[in-house]
């Protein structure tokens, strides 16, 4: 499990679901909660969060001008990648923190991924949950 911290830079609440940004580092992430502030005592402007998603939902990209729907991306280095038969573990560096992805070893070949390239980490805002 990937965790971050982030502070809640502004929050949009609809009926039981509040869409929360967080600004982790130079990055700010969007999440959808199943909460509001009324009912989550971590959902308030201001407030230090970890921000969490797990190693399989991190999407990997090559390019930064890439014309997709997902909003939260991190700009990455490859620091290192585990490649197995089917699947294929990266470490990717962004801002001094480790990311982790697990992606088909399949994809890394496709995309011709090696350490030291530069690629973009992206997580979908449903996929990303938040804590105290």
């Amino acid at each position: 499990m990937n965790s971050l911290k982030g502070k809640v830079e502004t929050l949009n609440v609809y009926e039981n679901l509040t869409l929360a940004r967080i600004r982790v580092g130079e990055v700010l992430v969007t999440s959808i909660v199943i909460e509001t502030p009324d009912t989550c005592p971590y959902l308030v402007v201001g407030k230090e969060v970890n921000v969490l998603f797990k190693e399989n939902e991190v999407i990997i990209g090559k390019g930064s001008n890439l014309s997709i729907s997902l909003q939260n991306r991190f700009a990455c280095t490859i620091k290192h990648i585990e490649q197995g038969i089917l699947l294929s573990k990266l470490t990717l560096l962004t801002q001094g923190i480790e990311i982790y992805s697990i992606i088909t070893t399949n994809a890394v070949k496709q995309l011709g991924l090696n350490v030291g390239m530069a690629v973009q980490a992206m997580i979908k805002t449903n996929e990303i949950m938040l804590s105290e």
